[in-house]
């Protein structure tokens, strides 16, 4: 499946539409650039004075008790006008460019404050770009000037340049880093997996209320009304009553069984734990309600010895519960006839795909359990695709990153 294509709007992430034969070379969108570009050499002036007095004056001032407080200060500030800039960028540009996480303070008060954004790269990165900000806000302002008063003919074209340029700082300058990008994904992704380990515990105490725990008060009842009979026996009538109910507690007891066995497997199935993806999802397939059944093939790579590999049991229960849920999804709505499952590895990644020839029209739409899967799968670094047109087929394709079952003792 192909990843999607970024779209040309102006939205965030998105490319900014380049001028071709459907694009005005003279219409709204160059003139907005013409704008920021004008734009520049006030905000350019604003960003240096500020930029220039704050920190000289800090750092002139860094060897009494006020100056390192006032050189945060300005670089608190600093950071907080690149907010401006970023917005401008999205907004104008369609960067991609987002917003950093709050400088994180480790010590309370204003040494804490004054820590913190002395030892944040980004805020000195912003002071850096509001320097330079005025150097090429004179030269857009007077190139921009200069074009739109006498180069009229190549006035869209050189828009688009420094605009390219303008950009450029921007990203290169103001993108929150790597690692900071990483902490938000991982924050969000730890978010993600402990909602849903709620939303798992409050799943098992509902069953366990609602199922096995009300057959087995029911046993407990229908047990002690057939041991008062059995106590009270006077005639084969009372025999045979307390008989009946000592038979309808053994159907109770039956159906709790099952029904803990059924948690049980929801839980996590012993069958994968003692066989593998293999036979954990031909049972799944098995309990499918596909009229032409559910074809499953599971081909993982050999290990080192010879043997099947496995991937580590989180990534092998996120599979099987994937799997199951789809094929559970498959049954209620998609009206298909059959279905198939393949699991295989690709190098660093173990990759499931699970296809039927339902009615299509199946989306991840918030609140979906499409969605709730997705959100799962994503929270391990993985990938989750949709494809579904209305009329089917439909495919989901699912890429989990692999990691080896370490051998236990």
């Amino acid at each position: 499946m192909k990843p999607k294509d970024r779209g040309t709007g102006d939205a965030p992430g998105e490319q900014p539409p380049v001028p071709d034969g459907r694009t005005p070379l003279y219409g709204a969108r160059m003139w907005r650039q013409v704008g920021r570009l004008l734009l520049n050499l006030p905000l350019g002036i604003g960003g240096f004075v500020f930029t220039v007095v704050t920190l000289s004056v800090g750092l002139a001032l860094s060897v009494t008790v006020i100056g390192l407080p006032l050189l945060a200060a300005g670089l608190a500030g600093c950071r907080a006008m690149g907010g401006f800039a970023r917005g401008r960028a999205r907004s104008l540009y369609g960067s991609a460019v987002h917003e950093p996480e709050p400088v994180q303070r480790r010590r309370p008060g204003l040494t804490g404050f004054a820590i913190a954004h002395l030892t944040d790269a980004l805020s000195w990165r912003s002071a850096l770009y509001h320097v330079l900000m005025l150097p090429w806000g004179v030269l857009s302002f007077g190139l921009t000037l200069v074009f739109v008063l006498v180069g009229w003919p190549v006035l869209p074209w050189a828009i688009r340049a420094q605009s390219a340029v303008d950009r450029m700082l921007v990203e290169t300058l103001l993108h929150p880093g790597a690692l900071s990008e990483r902490v938000r994904e991982l924050e969000d992704d730890r978010g993600t997996v402990v909602d849903t380990a709620a939303a798992d515990l409050r799943r098992i105490e509902r069953d366990l209320h609602d199922g096995a725990q009300a057959r087995l008060v029911a046993l407990a009842m229908d047990l002690g009304m057939a041991k008062e009979r059995l106590r009270e026996t006077e005639t084969p009538d009372d025999v045979a009553a307390a008989a009946k109910m000592v038979d309808n507690a053994h159907g109770e007891v039956k159906l709790a069984l099952q029904e803990l066995r059924d948690l049980a497997r929801g839980i996590h199935p012993a069958v994968l734990t003692d066989r593998g993806l293999d036979a954990a999802l031909s049972s799944v397939a098995a309990r499918c309600t596909v009229p032409e059944g559910v074809k499953v093939h599971v081909d993982l790579k050999a290990g080192p010895d010879g043997g099947s590999e496995r991937p580590d049991s989180a990534v092998e229960g996120i599979a099987y519960f994937t799997v199951s849920e789809l094929l559970t999804n498959i049954s209620k709505h998609a009206g298909a006839r059959s279905a198939t499952v393949d699991v295989w590895r690709a190098e660093d990644h173990l990759m499931l795909l699970v296809q039927d020839n339902g009615k299509g029209g199946a989306a991840p739409y918030p609140g979906s359990g499409l969605a709730g899967l997705a959100e799962r799968i994503r929270a391990v670094d993985g990938v989750f695709l949709v494809e579904s047109p209305h009329g089917g087929p439909t495919t989901v394709t699912v890429e989990l990153p692999w990691r080896t079952r370490t051998a236990r003792r």
